[in-house]
């Protein structure tokens, strides 16, 4: 019976949980050497992705990624760089649908051969939210191969100070990922 209580909880958890990740998914040139990239340029923002975007955002997403190829030891050039980078952002809104069963018995449960009765309530809701999906694009400058691509998408805070503080984890999630690891 004690069990019975703690699945709503359980659920509520794990529902929680799965709402703030981030999913990543990368495509590399397994045939380049990263380690020979010592420089990196931003191309800057692929077409659209401006309209989606606050200035503040995309200067915070920038320096988030600035401090990410630093601490893998290279460094940012106005042009010319080693690596070139482009960022492309896309938001769409999504419906979440959320529900809990009340489920009640008593005496038993109820049959044909039994006299208790059963009730049971049946909650739900719904809600919009925003969802951002993030594509980077990494390019060799001399052969304009891409060499490296990551797509995340999150779901997007909606306060800019909140936004703040998640836009540089989510960069860190993303650049877990780049095959130069952290000096």
């Amino acid at each position: 019976m004690k069990i019975l209580r703690l699945l709503p909880m359980l659920a509520l958890v794990m529902a929680m949980v799965s709402c703030s990740s981030i999913k990543v998914a990368i495509d590399q040139n397994k045939n380049i050497d990263f380690s020979n990239y010592k420089t990196y340029t931003f191309l800057g923002w692929q077409n659209h992705s401006d309209k989606d975007l606050s200035e503040e955002d995309k200067l915070l997403l920038r320096d988030a990624f600035t401090k990410e190829f630093e601490r893998r030891g290279m460094t940012r050039q106005n042009s010319g760089g080693d690596m070139e980078i482009s960022l492309y952002i896309v938001t769409s809104k999504e419906t979440s649908v959320s529900g809990y069963n009340d489920y009640v018995a008593k005496r038993g449960s109820y049959n044909y051969y039994s006299r208790g009765y059963a009730s049971s309530n049946n909650n739900y809701s719904t809600q919009q939210k925003l969802v951002g999906t993030m594509i980077i694009n990494v390019y060799d400058r001399k052969s304009k191969d891409e060499i490296w691509q990551a797509i995340a998408t999150k779901t997007v805070e909606k306060k800019p100070e909140k936004r703040k503080k998640s836009i540089p984890s989510t960069v860190g999630s993303v650049m877990r990922e780049f095959p130069v690891k952290p000096k």
